[in-house]
């Protein structure tokens, strides 16, 4: 593979990584459901003019707009709406690597889906290690009967289940035009989160110029950016290259988070994290495949 497209695997990787650090910054004025909202708006107007600027057109498929919908709300309004509900009680970087979990949730979710990829036994070792990481990270919680960071972490989980149900959900999307894909999702997302966000969080006020930053990068880097740059990395590079940006994410968001945010680890979350990534190579395969001796 060409190093250039190693290079842009490893930016997508830090660039989705600073999405927690922005996260982090924008709930100290905004509320989740806002920051949703208004990231996927940011973020659907950056594809649109991508899409108007390479003179794209539309599908005229009705029916194809509502499962549009549905990809939205999974892939980025739900989550979108559940990392920064997180983010007031967990660590930025935690959150990150619970990010990471995203092939192994996805594992779980495939072995049910109807025409899923089934599980091979490296898959499966690797999701029960990853499994026991994300306990191993909340075990301080446990041990401190932290109700409210315990939910915070489920959260974040329930997150990468929705993320794990949209990677199968899209596969009915291989015939669509990738931008048309990226901006029609995030503008269905946006325009069922903004007016949840005024019913229950009331009109968004923003007065720090931090969030006005965060907010703009969060939107056009972490989603127009990023999704844009997916869509024409994978073809190029393949599907199992491009798994290789979860190990990029939760490095940049433990990295931001502990220099931008001065984030502190305790050796338990530190070790948690450990046998996540331990979990992520067993599900890659190539490093076990290297090293182990592999059945005739």
């Amino acid at each position: 593979m060409r190093p250039i497209y190693w290079a842009l695997i490893v930016l997508l990787g830090a660039v989705w990584g600073c999405s927690f650090l922005f996260n982090a910054i924008l709930v100290r004025e905004l509320g989740p459901i806002w920051i949703s909202g208004l990231r996927t708006a940011i973020g659907a107007a950056g594809c649109w003019l991508f899409f108007i600027a390479t003179r794209r057109t539309l599908p005229h498929d009705p029916g194809l707009y509502a499962q549009l919908l549905v990809l939205g709300l999974l892939n980025y309004a739900i989550p979108f709406t559940l990392f920064p509900l997180a983010a007031p009680d967990v660590a930025s970087g935690i959150i990150g690597v619970i990010n990471g979990m995203t092939p192994m949730t996805t594992v779980i979710v495939s072995q049910f889906w109807p025409g899923g990829e089934k599980a091979t036994p490296n898959k499966i070792i690797g999701v029960l290690i990853g499994f026991v990481g994300a306990i191993v990270l909340a075990s301080p919680s446990f041990a401190a009967g932290g109700a409210t960071q315990l939910w915070a972490l489920g959260a974040c989980v329930l997150a990468t289940f929705c993320y794990a149900l949209t990677l199968n959900y899209a596969r009915r999307f291989k015939a669509v035009d990738s931008t048309t894909v990226a901006a029609s999702s995030l503008t269905s997302a946006a325009l069922v989160t903004i007016p949840v966000a005024f019913l229950f969080e009331g009109p968004a006020v923003i007065t720090l110029p931090e969030t006005w930053g965060a907010l703009l990068a969060i939107g056009l880097l972490s989603s127009s950016f990023a999704f844009l740059l997916l869509y024409w990395l994978l073809p190029r590079v393949g599907a199992t290259n491009m798994s290789l940006n979860t190990y990029i994410t939760p490095i940049s968001a433990i990295l931001l988070g502990v220099i931008v945010l001065h984030e502190r680890f305790e050796l338990v979350h530190v070790l948690g994290m450990a046998v996540i990534f331990v979990g992520l190579v067993f599900m890659d395969g190539r490093l076990v495949r290297r090293f182990l001796p592999q059945p005739a």
